[in-house]
């Protein structure tokens, strides 16, 4: 998965980060801290700080200690919240983590770690849009009309939301702000 974008939705004024499937139209949105979102936007934006923020004195450590940040990986949805795990290579061991996904994708940008999520959670809380990425201006549209309009609640209704967006699987349950913990799904890019 990419990050495609990160913004706000218009109601809650809650930001959310949007996944995207390496193939397909499916997006994930996944609701975070403002702080987080900070974290990533300004790392994507190029933006520097004065002083190291936490996750890049995280990515840092990684670094100094001949560590490589392997993956991050979006496990699971449980009551209403995402989990996460990030994969650390220390001395040719696999070391797994657990992180909110916010933390994890906010690390993942600053470590050029690939980004995967389940199979289960993309089914059970991926959006797909029936246009091409490609068509870009009908497409933002789209997209900027869904984050005016959406709310974690409209995950938890099988009808309007998904429909809108020609999704085959309605059933996903709402979104949260993200915590930690989670088994070990299979994983998708």
């Amino acid at each position: 998965m990419q990050i495609y974008g990160v913004s706000f939705d218009m109601v809650g004024k809650q930001p959310i980060v949007l996944l995207k499937t390496a193939e397909g139209n499916r997006f994930l949105p996944i609701w975070i801290g403002h702080p987080e979102a900070a974290a990533i936007l300004m790392k994507l934006q190029g933006a520097a700080t004065p002083r190291p923020m936490t996750h890049d004195l995280l990515a840092d450590l990684i670094t100094r200690f001949d560590a490589r940040c392997e993956r991050v990986e979006i496990t699971e949805l449980r009551d209403n919240t995402f989990f996460a795990r990030i994969t650390i290579n220390l001395n040719g061991t696999e070391i797994e983590i657990d992180s909110r996904p916010s933390d994890a994708l906010a690390l993942a940008v600053r470590t050029d770690a690939p980004i995967f999520a389940a199979e289960e959670v993309i089914a059970e809380s991926s959006i797909e849009f029936e246009h091409e990425v490609e068509d870009t201006e009908d497409m933002v549209e789209k997209f900027k009309d869904f984050l005016d309009n959406v709310t974690p609640e409209d995950f938890i209704d099988e009808e309007g939301l998904f429909e809108e967006f020609g999704s085959d699987d309605p059933g996903a349950e709402g979104l949260d702000p993200d915590d930690s913990e989670g088994d070990e799904p299979e994983a998708h890019a």
